[in-house]
């Protein structure tokens, strides 16, 4: 039997607290992840896409607790590790895609102010990029041969400076974006401070108004709630200059844009939803990656869903071959399938382990008691198509902390409690249910 492998104990606080209360870690997700196989070399083939140059859009389909945010999660650390920069985000009635009262712009802000990469992966790496790209530009010359001291290695950064900003020229927006970028560049090797700070400020979409920019940098363009896109699209293009292996954007709760009332409102944001996608598929988007996350209601619904738009309805819909146990893992809609109570069992053991391993005791669970605790969630009416890890978590944790709390109570004594157990009469009372009662691991 392979060791396990230890988990450090700030690592296990963060995990098990983030778990019980109902939200991902953002840190130790190897330790924990389990099933997922298809949907994650699914996403990492994009990847792959990604870095060569292309783009890609995927939609993460699942109900609330399924697991959505945990896959996104875990894609977000796995290409930070592969030099990506990552923006995400969650919408909210105060951050859409597209609104009349700056609601997309306060998503832009959301995604720059999340920005991350690998040496800074809990945000606000903005600064961190442009300087480190200075500062690669300057090594990069006195490589070739220039020495730091000379008269020729400033006009030297220079020229290197000017190739990566021109080229992104041809972009919308790109003039006003690579001008900026220069300025920047300026005030860095001159080390003024003040004008490095109104950069980044316009850079983050914080002016509000065009001549606030104009007194302040000399730019008649600010980034707004209707272009706010454009930009992450040049920002893709730079980072890659940067060293970067290219941009991900990563975009949860789309279930803020089904539940807007009015519906031109809506179709607003459903169209920005399409420009995205086509730009990605069209090859108008370069090194740039969107994953966006919804319930199967904000997706599928032809009412007030992404699907009420027809022109993306058309585009995503599933074709008509795709069925249960043969889906299609290149379509753009990835449909997250309910856990098995196998996966479950493995899941449950790593927590046992790193629970027993952060307060220092010998784990007194066993497997027979794992066993049972699956059977009995699983045993509950409609499990197999409505149970969520998220539901199974949040019990085995608080069963966990209880066990340990109060030596004196015995584990099987919880399990068979009224409040737990749930009767067989009750479990098989819908013939659809799966009879876990010779489950076994």
């Amino acid at each position: 039997m392979p060791e396990k492998r230890r988990v450090p104990k700030r690592i296990a606080q963060t995990v098990l607290n983030s778990l019980k209360g109902g939200v991902v870690p953002r840190i130790g997700l190897p330790y924990i992840t389990v099933g997922r196989k298809e949907e994650i070399q699914a996403l990492l083939h994009d990847v792959e896409i990604i870095q060569a140059g292309g783009a890609s859009f995927r939609f993460i389909v699942g109900r609330y607790g399924s697991g959505k945010s945990f896959l996104l999660q875990t894609i977000r650390n796995y290409v930070m590790d592969k030099n990506f920069v990552v923006v995400d985000g969650d919408l909210s009635p105060e951050r859409r895609l597209q609104g009349s009262k700056g609601q997309g712009l306060a998503t832009y802000r959301e995604l720059i102010q999340n920005l991350s990469t690998k040496t800074r992966p809990e945000g606000g790496a903005l600064t961190l990029i442009l300087d480190r790209w200075i500062n690669s530009v300057q090594n990069q010359v006195v490589q070739s041969g220039v020495d730091s001291n000379s008269p020729q290695f400033e006009a030297a950064v220079d020229k290197k400076i000017y190739a990566v900003i021109s080229s992104l020229n041809e972009l919308v927006h790109g003039f006003d974006f690579a001008k900026l970028l220069n300025m920047y560049y300026h005030a860095y090797m001159s080390g003024d401070d003040e004008t490095k700070a109104k950069v980044l400020k316009w850079f983050r979409g914080e002016y509000s108004h065009k001549t606030e920019a104009k007194k302040d940098l000399g730019v008649d363009i600010i980034i707004s709630d209707s272009d706010w896109y454009e930009y992450l699209k040049l920002f893709a293009s730079f980072f890659r200059q940067a060293g970067y292996a290219g941009l991900m954007i990563m975009i949860d709760e789309l279930v803020n844009i089904f539940k807007i009332p009015n519906a031109i409102s809506r179709q607003y944001n459903y169209e920005k939803i399409l420009t995205m996608y086509n730009d990605t598929l069209q090859g108008k988007a370069k090194y740039l990656g969107i994953i966006m996350c919804g319930t199967p209601q904000a997706i599928e619904d032809r009412r007030r869903g992404v699907y009420s738009y027809e022109a993306l309805r058309s585009r995503l819909a599933t074709g008509k071959f795709a069925q249960a146990g043969a889906r299609d893992m290149y379509a753009p809609v990835i449909k997250l399938e309910p856990l098995t109570a196998e996966e479950m069992l493995v899941l449950t053991e790593k927590l046992a382990d790193m629970h027993a391993n952060l307060y220092g005791y010998e784990r007194t669970i066993t497997d027979a008691d794992l066993a049972q605790f699956i059977k009995i969630e699983y045993a509950r009416v409609g499990a197999d198509t409505n149970i969520t890890p998220r539901e199974i978590i949040r019990d085995f944790i608080e069963l966990l902390d209880i066990v340990w709390q109060n030596p004196k109570t015995k584990i099987t004594d919880l399990l068979n409690s009224d409040k737990f157990n749930y009767t067989k009469s009750e479990a098989v009372s819908d013939n659809k249910t799966k009879d876990y009662t010779e489950f076994k691991i």
